[in-house]
């Protein structure tokens, strides 16, 4: 069973930036997609994705982030980051890592995080 772990979560006053990194426990051979989603204080209910990198390598951006956060990768794609610059109160979330994989008979299977807490101060 795959693990992600995120770190680099925190308190940050707003303008400032924070890089969030996701840590998965071994190496998935087909990745669909992967990428970051966050649960705001004000939809609790929702899970929204924030940056996600399709199979294709293309990258999607949430409209209210773009411009300001940047998805990576290592190589390996074992490791994943999220830098994000400009934040705003409204950026205050926990923030969830995610891979989708493919299996031979293209069964999909998402793994999560537990998450990572950002709290933007005005």
């Amino acid at each position: 069973q795959v693990q992600l772990v995120e770190s680099g979560g925190g308190l940050v006053q707003a303008g400032g930036s924070l890089t969030l990194s996701c840590a998965a426990s071994e190496t998935i051979l087909d990745i669909n997609a992967m990428g970051w989603y966050r649960r705001t204080p004000g939809k609790p209910r929702d899970l929204e994705p924030v940056a996600v990198i399709t199979r294709d390598g293309s990258i999607n951006y949430a409209d209210s982030v773009r411009g300001r956060f940047t998805i990576s990768t290592d190589n390996d794609r074992k490791t994943m980051y999220l830098q994000m610059n400009s934040l705003q109160p409204e950026d205050t979330a926990v923030y969830y890592c995610s891979i989708e994989s493919m299996s031979e008979t293209f069964v999909l299977t998402d793994y999560f995080g537990n998450g990572t807490l950002v709290t933007v101060s005005s």
